[in-house]
């Protein structure tokens, strides 16, 4: 099957990036979220995005025109309906992309495929909420979706080999490098990573270290790029919250518990860079303090 129409539905940091990249490789691309302020928001980042790519000689003042020109938005979903791959990249709540997958379902054309950016839900339950479990699929990308090459594509248990090799040319088209992985609670990266971070939070819990202690020694001492905890607001921390919840009750092991901290940080609405305050401060503009 030949993609030349990709629909994303969420137009928040995720999805105005897949939105962004999917243009870049010459689709034609239907953005959609349920408030006009939001795809507001995203078109803003996606053209601030493309700015920094002309300004450092990336893309030529061609290309970056010709990318945002194929850019639509729209706040119906009906908007998807001649689609050849619908991308849902809206909040990881299980509940909330059931319920779209079934609207979806009923509005995109039976040939095309159906692709979730879940950064931890099994593909195989929420294709089993739609009539072609055989064309669904996950579609998970890394953050910041047009820097990062990574691409994990976690097939269902009845996802096809035609849907399968169909996505994974669409990830190279974009740039990307497709990893295939198989349908367990976060997948690959992320039962690696947020476990991690979760140590981390948990250490800052029982007094080990403050959180400028921990990333430092991860930093200095692992060599990693961000600390723990700085990756963790960056991320968003009810997100993290939300992928534990999804490995402790996916594997019902204890060593998936989400640190209480963690808890009372997210009922408290620290959230990290998107509130302007998690384990760290920050500006407006997403800026530590």
């Amino acid at each position: 099957m030949e993609v030349r129409k990709i629909g994303v539905v969420g137009a928040g940091q995720m999805g105005s990036g897949i939105a962004q990249v999917a243009a870049q490789a010459g689709f034609d691309v239907v953005l959609r979220d349920i408030e006009e302020r939001f795809l507001e928001r995203g078109l803003k980042t996606i053209r601030r995005s493309l700015a920094k790519f002309l300004e450092k000689g990336k893309i030529t003042e061609e290309e970056h025109d010709a990318a945002l020109a194929r850019i639509q938005t729209t706040l119906s979903l009906e908007a998807f309906a001649d689609c050849d791959l619908v991308v849902e990249a809206i909040v990881e709540d299980e509940a909330a992309k059931i319920a779209l997958f079934k609207e979806l379902d009923g509005i995109v054309k039976p040939e095309g495929i159906l692709a979730s950016n879940t950064s931890s839900i099994p593909i195989t339950k929420l294709a089993s909420a739609t009539s072609r479990p055989e064309r669904f699929i996950g579609m998970h990308f890394m953050n910041p979706v047009p820097l990062m090459v990574l691409v994990e594509v976690i097939r269902g248990h009845r996802t096809s080999d035609a849907t399968t090799q169909t996505v994974v040319e669409v990830a190279r088209r974009m740039k990307k490098t497709p990893v295939e992985v198989n349908d367990y609670p976060g997948f690959v990266s992320n039962r690696v990573l947020i476990p991690m971070l979760n140590e981390a939070i948990q250490a800052v819990h029982e007094g080990v270290a403050t959180p400028e202690a921990v990333d430092a020694v991860m930093k200095l001492g692992m060599n990693h790029p961000m600390g723990p905890l700085e990756l963790a607001d960056f991320i968003g921390l009810d997100t993290v919250l939300a992928i534990m919840e999804v490995l402790y009750e996916g594997f019902s092991d204890s060593k998936y518990r989400p640190s209480p901290l963690l808890k009372k940080m997210v009922q408290a609405g620290l959230l990290g860079r998107k509130t302007g305050r998690g384990f760290y401060a920050y500006d407006e503009k997403g800026k530590r303090l």
